[in-house]
Formats: structure tokens, sequence, C-alpha cells
């Protein structure tokens, strides 16, 4: 029975522990982290002991040791390496407190997606197609109403203008007509004074022949 030389061992932390550490406040973590690693090589030391009180027990039974055997220490996790002339070396996993932790949250595997068929993918490529039928409807309503509308607005227009042009030209020829009537009456009245002067003056006339005619 050979006795062992001093263990080498490596330290690695499980990587939750990183942002764990990350989220406390920079002035309460020196303090925590400062009694935290006190604890940590406390109990390393002590865990040390062990393992050479338990590396020299497995070499009485076993001349070499498993490959990749690991023991578990409680928040530890010890994984032999191979043996050297120089003494046996082991890797030492410490577990993060949230690991520890049973009010830790376990996180949820994510929901697997389920696989789209070819007869699904159809369908939502004529439900798509349906509503671009749909609303392209519907425009060319909104706009055959816009159009029919604009249409009567111009008929309106249009009908109006027109009647307001047939009462000018009406209420034109009222006025023209109404001229003419009463120039007419005023020629005529003036022609009725002239043959009524021309009557008085004939009337005068036979008159004075009369008169000159009796005093010779």
């Amino acid at each position: 029975m050979a006795l062992l030389g001093t263990p080498a061992v490596a330290l690695q932390h499980s990587p939750t522990a990183a942002p764990a550490a990350a989220r406390a406040s920079p002035a309460s973590a020196a303090p925590a982290a400062a009694s935290t690693m006190a604890s940590t090589m406390s109990a390393y030391k002590e865990k040390m002991k062990e393992l050479s009180v338990l590396s020299l027990i497995c070499s009485c039974f076993y001349s070499q040791p498993h490959p990749n055997t690991i023991y578990q220490y409680g928040d530890m996790e010890v994984k032999q390496l191979d043996k050297r002339a120089s003494g046996q070396s082991f890797e030492v996993i410490l577990k993060s407190p949230s690991d520890l932790s049973p009010e830790s949250p376990v996180l949820s595997s994510p929901p697997k997606r389920k696989d789209t068929s070819l007869e699904e993918v159809q369908k939502r490529l004529e439900a798509a197609e349906e509503r671009r039928k749909t609303q392209e409807a519907q425009v060319l309503k909104q706009l055959a109403e816009r159009r029919e509308h604009e249409r009567e607005v111009l008929h309106k227009a249009l009908e109006e203008n027109n009647n307001f042009s047939r009462l000018a030209e009406e209420k034109l020829n009222y006025k023209m007509e109404l001229s003419k009537e009463i120039r007419e009456a005023h020629l005529a009245a003036l022609r009725e004074r002239l043959r009524e002067k021309e009557l008085h003056a004939a009337e005068v006339r036979r008159n004075k022949e009369q008169r000159e005619e009796m005093s010779g």
C-alpha cells in the first residue's frame, strides 16, 4: 500500500452563481462574499482531509482508479482525475446556493412549437386570400359609391344652371316684349296727337277761309 501525495484540486463554480452575485448591491456584496469564501475554504479543508483518507482506502482495493469517478459530498461534487507519480488529482465543483435552495424556481422548458401541416398552411393561405378579396370588394364598393355621389352632385349642379339660364332668358324676353309694347303704345299715342293737330289745323284754315269769303 503506497501513500498518496498532496492532491491537486481544481475549483469550478456552477454557472448559475454569477447572476446571483451580480444582482447584489456593491455595498452588501463584499461582506457577503468574504463570509461565503471563508466558510467555503473551511469546508474545503475538511473535505480534503476526508478525501485523503478515502483515496488511501480506495487504493487498497483498486490498483488503478476508475476515470471520471464522481463523489457527492453535500454541496460539493468531487471528480477523480488521472493518477500520476506525484499524486492524485481531483476536480472539486461547488454548487451555487441557489441550486441548494428548495425555494429556487424551476425553469420550465419552453412549450414545444406545434408542427404546421401542409393542410393548415393551405387553409391559412385560403383565409388570407379570402380576407384580401373582401377588403378589395369593400374598397371597390366605396369607390363606386363615391363616383355615384359625384355624378349626382354634378347632375344637380347642371340642372340648377340650366334652370337659372332658362329663367334668365324668360325674364329677358318678357322685358323685351314689355318694352316693345310700351314703345308701340307710345308711338301710337304720338301718331294720334299728330292726327288731332292736323285735324285742328285744317279746321282752323277752313273757318278762316269762310270768314274771308263772307267779308269780301
